[in-house]
């Protein structure tokens, strides 16, 4: 391939532009295809009226095409959604499972109305809960994608139900759905988007009726009743099916994140108690992510829980770690540098276990043994050069990997080196502060730690600004307090005779100078005795 610009052979392959890629069908998406056409036939056999040849054929051809639609979307606009077939299988289950909900549930409904012999069963439809789809994409995708599910669906819905508007109704309701939910911050907040569905509902088919002429039909009013009815089962739906999916896919929802971000969870209160300055760290650092992590286009929650929870490895040996090291004496003074660098290994191999021990998720797992990649351990590597005669394999000071492979575990690995890095700043300006974010996030740079995630040059030259301008307000200096004096003072001897100022008393120190006993108590200006020494004091001495 040459570029007919400046005649120049270009490689062929992925080309970046920004954060996007081209989105053009090749082989590799291909062989999504016969997956994409399973998916089709699934659909067009639940909504089918009649089983006929020409119905099964058509209705293949017209689902066919509507779940192609829905693949060229979310590759051009959301290709990480289907890089992984479990994230591809589980959006096209999310289709057939929505389309089987609402035909189960009118069936329901229309056995239910025909049981009470009063209301046309025509009517059920309306109590279909078609919205539970857009929201359970919303929350475990996005909105964006929730959008173009609700079109797909809806249009779906409309093969079977014989309502021309019925469409319009689903759509509505769904859209309205998946925005409710998009601050979801607890469970309940299902329930509330439930009730936000059903009055859309109602008004939508007002609307409907109103542009049919048939608002005033004896059926209109049992058709409101299953509108308000649906939001309450889409609440109940999404409640249920939830959990169900987080656990087979092993999926992240913002819910659960928001769980996750309580200081107050057990392994966060084991963190406090037995290595405090891990837990101060991972709190600083859970600042940097989520201040940058909305520039750059990733979740600010998944990064700031990831941040919280990356150093948990670190409470089985919290002594080893300089952040939570009492005194100036350190423990790796007593051993080899090799062995040190082998313990600082293994906090992540035990943040790991300590993470699947309490079913974290597995995005924040896999950060946990990402945040480090194959970096070097250079001071135990210098340190075992300057003490060993042979020269020591570089390797074995080097973490074991994986290098990051999101943008969210690239952005916690610098974050993770920038913050402690500051902690041995001295004479903290901005400029200081911004030379050393540029020093550290380039050396992981160059060193090619970032190589296998999709940060883009922009993106980092975004990171360190924002870095520098949180870790400014955080290391700022103030004003010095009058009248205090916060540095240690030099303890100087005192000559017998000597006078000194005590609570603003002139005390005159005398001192015998052939028995200087240092338990004889000074007099304030000649008032009082010299205390007698203690005789056991002295054949202690």
């Amino acid at each position: 391939m040459r570029d007919l610009k400046n005649g120049q052979k270009k490689e062929p392959g992925i080309r970046k532009i920004g954060k996007s890629y081209t989105r053009n069908l090749n082989r590799s998406h291909a062989v999504k295809l016969p997956l994409i056409l399973l998916f089709g036939l699934a659909a067009s056999l639940t909504v089918q009226e009649t089983f006929g040849a020409q119905h099964i054929i058509g209705g293949f051809f017209i689902t066919s095409l509507l779940f192609l639609i829905f693949y060229r979307d979310i590759l051009r606009y959301k290709p990480d959604y289907i890089k992984k077939y479990r994230l591809l299988l589980l959006l096209g289950s999310l289709v057939i499972l929505t389309l089987v909900l609402g035909r189960s549930f009118q069936y329901f409904f229309q056995n239910f109305t025909l049981g009470l012999g009063l209301f046309p069963s025509g009517t059920a439809i309306y109590g279909m809960p078609i919205a539970a789809g857009a929201i359970l994409v919303a929350l475990i995708f996005d909105f964006h994608t929730a959008i173009i599910f609700s079109f797909i669906v809806s249009l779906l819905t409309g093969l079977w139900t014989g309502e021309p508007l019925y469409p319009v109704y689903a759509f509505v309701g769904s859209l309205v759905g998946a925005f409710s939910i998009m601050k979801c911050k607890k469970r309940t907040d299902i329930l509330r988007s439930g009730v936000y569905v059903s009055i859309i509902n109602v008004f939508t088919l007002i609307g409907i009726l109103l542009f049919t002429n048939r608002l005033f039909d004896e059926y209109a009013p049992i058709a409101l009743l299953y509108a308000a009815t649906s939001g309450i089962v889409v609440s109940a739906v999404v409640s249920l099916v939830l959990p169900a999916i987080e656990y087979f896919f092993k999926v992240t929802t913002d819910i659960t994140l928001l769980e996750l971000l309580d200081l107050n969870q057990p392994i966060m209160k084991n963190l406090l108690i037995a290595a405090p300055g891990t837990y101060h760290h991972s709190v600083i650092v859970g600042n940097l992510v989520e201040a940058v992590a909305e520039d750059i286009g990733v979740n600010p929650l998944l990064a700031r829980v990831s941040a919280y929870y990356h150093d948990i490895g670190k409470m089985k040996m919290p002594e080893y770690f300089v952040e939570n090291q009492k005194g100036t004496v350190s423990r790796h003074d007593r051993i080899t540098p090799h062995m040190s660098s082998m313990i600082l290994m293994a906090h992540v191999k035990e943040g790991v276990e300590i993470a699947r021990e309490y079913k974290l998720p597995e995005p924040i797992k896999d950060i946990i043994q990402q945040h480090h990649g194959t970096c070097l351990m250079t001071y135990f590597y210098q340190k075992a050069r300057d003490s060993e005669n042979a020269e020591p394999i570089e390797e074995n000071y080097r973490y074991q990997g994986p290098r990051p492979q999101s943008r969210v575990a690239a952005l916690v690995m610098l974050a993770d080196a920038v913050e402690a890095a500051s902690r041995v700043l001295q004479n903290t300006t901005p400029a200081r502060i911004e030379s050393l974010v540029d020093t550290i996030v380039n050396h992981i740079f160059l060193d090619g730690q970032l190589d296998e995630c999709e940060l883009t040059l922009k993106d980092i030259s975004i990171i360190k600004k924002k870095f520098t301008y949180v870790l400014t307000g955080i290391l700022h200096k103030r004003i010095e307090y009058p009248g205090f004096n916060f540095e240690e003072k030099k303890k100087e001897k005192i000559l017998p005779g000597e006078e000194v100022t005590l609570n603003n008393k002139n005390i005159r120190i005398e001192l015998d100078p052939q028995d200087e006993d240092p338990h004889k108590k000074p007099t304030e200006k000649g008032k009082g005795q010299p205390q007698k020494s203690d005789p056991s004091v002295k054949s202690a001495r």
